[in-house]
């Protein structure tokens, strides 16, 4: 689980920094790759990279504000182009499918993948066998979500050294009790799955937020996350501008990974009034707050480790 900055910017696209859009890398984990906005020239972006378009499976738009939703409509049409034909998903506000509509019509862009979109509220918009992602409204002067990605808890590792000992041979069996399946071996001895795992892989956690002021959500979207991205438009100097326009400090970001006691902050949608000279400024105003703090640059690559098991 990887997450790779393909915009970091804020409001407009500057030479260093493109506008928001944050890819979540879940190639070992389920073959796809799901998309967190998508500013103009995202898929220029792309370009520079080793990400398929055709690997996105979701997409999860924060608000609507252009400088993270004008790059959908190019991306999802070249991803057809592209020989893409597996769905993909859409998530975000009430809007996001006409917006996504009337831009494919009045172009003439057919897809040749099916294509759903969801306009969320509250609560669990997704679930599956591997992850969980809820959404909860912040603060902007638009509708804005963030998002909290919960990969659930795995199976322990299979432990081949005790099977290969009673005699039981690699094969399609171990796949069966390393699903936790007890089996009935062919002569007639049952085998307790449980025995033979280790102690179960924790889930990781990842939040990505959405354009806001300080807010009650943002601690219960992060609470424990081992990935923080918390927007951080303005230094914390900029507190009044920030607050005007309903965005965030540097060190309120800071302050709101130490409340929720998260891993690792990445602050991103730098504003351009910052130059390249101020950024490590702005990362060190953060790290006064809460140390574990990186700012996200362009093509800039975070791996998520997996958790260590408290029993191990």
């Amino acid at each position: 689980m990887e997450v790779f900055f393909l915009g970091t910017g804020a409001g407009i696209p500057a030479k260093l920094r493109n506008v928001t859009a944050i890819a979540l890398k879940l190639l070992e984990e389920r073959g796809s790759i799901w998309l967190f906005d998508c500013g103009e020239a995202t898929q220029h972006q792309i370009l520079h990279t080793s990400i398929k378009p055709r690997r996105i499976e979701k997409i999860f738009i924060t608000h609507l504000h252009g400088d993270h939703i004008y790059g959908l409509p190019g991306l999802l049409a070249s991803r057809s182009f592209q020989g893409g034909e597996s769905p993909v998903t859409v998530y975000g506000p009430k809007g996001l499918k006409e917006f996504i509509e009337v831009s494919l019509k009045v172009s003439k862009t057919y897809l040749k993948y099916s294509l759903n979109i969801v306009e969320i509220e509250e609560g669990i918009i997704f679930d599956d066998n591997q992850f969980t992602v809820e959404s909860k409204l912040l603060e902007h002067g638009v509708p804005s979500f963030g998002y909290r990605i919960v990969e659930k808890d795995r199976p322990g590792t299979l432990q081949v050294d005790k099977l290969q000992a009673l005699g039981i041979p690699p094969g399609p069996i171990y796949k069966r009790i390393k699903d936790g399946e007890p089996v009935v071996l062919h002569d007639g001895r049952r085998v307790e799955a449980n025995e033979f795992l280790g102690h179960p892989q924790q889930g990781r956690v990842v939040t990505v937020l959405g354009d806001t002021r300080s807010c009650d959500a943002v601690h219960s979207l992060a609470a424990d996350a081992d990935l923080l991205i918390h927007e951080a438009t303005f230094s914390g100097e900029d507190s009044e501008l920030a607050h005007e326009y309903f965005h965030s400090t540097t060190l309120q970001a800071g302050e709101a990974a130490r409340n929720a006691k998260v891993k690792k902050l990445c602050i991103t949608h730098i504003s351009s009034r910052y130059n390249p000279e101020l950024w490590e400024h702005l990362a060190q105003e953060a790290r006064t707050v809460f140390p574990e703090t990186i700012i996200a640059e362009d093509f800039l690559e975070v791996n998520i480790p997996l958790r260590k098991n408290t029993a191990d």
